[in-house]
């Protein structure tokens, strides 16, 4: 076991992980958040998308000692109890069904947002491309992410 310390959604958290263990295992297994969904664990459905220091990795892929002293946003930590403008977009927009690629699609797009590139929809779905959805057709989140670049 190694001691593994890195900030989660704002919060700084210590925990004894094996080093074979994922970030995705430490957040949802060890930490709770269980808004870090799991689907191919292969990286290339995108459903375990967190932010790493800003920038979005596939928690399945990266091992948790990979992130220490790092800070880590999972859905959880986008709001504070209310839904944050992106996701009141996904809401209006109809930009979920199911909902289990949804954490994933909202943290890249949030680092996409956060770039502050003018966006448009090639830019947004070059973007969302790692993200997979088996319900929604994209069309609805494109326009939700679109709704919030425009604002």
């Amino acid at each position: 076991m190694i001691e593994l310390a890195l900030t989660v959604n704002g919060a700084v958290r210590t925990v004894e992980v094996e080093p074979r263990w994922t970030l995705a295992d430490v957040l949802r297994d060890h930490l709770g958040l269980t808004g870090t969904k799991l689907g191919c664990e292969h990286g290339v459905c995108g459903a375990c998308t967190v932010l790493l220091d800003g920038e979005p990795v596939r928690a399945c892929l990266l091992l948790a000692a990979q992130a220490q002293g790092g800070s880590v946003t999972t859905v959880e930590g986008l709001s504070d109890g209310s839904l944050d403008e992106l996701q009141e977009a996904f809401r209006r927009n109809h930009a979920l069904q199911c909902g289990f690629c949804t954490a994933g699609f909202l943290l890249t797009a949030t680092a996409l947002l956060d770039e502050g590139p003018t966006l448009d929809e090639t830019s947004v779905r070059e973007a969302l491309a790692g993200n997979l959805c088996r319900c929604t057709g994209y069309e609805t989140i494109v326009q939700a992410v679109l709704e919030v670049a425009a604002r």
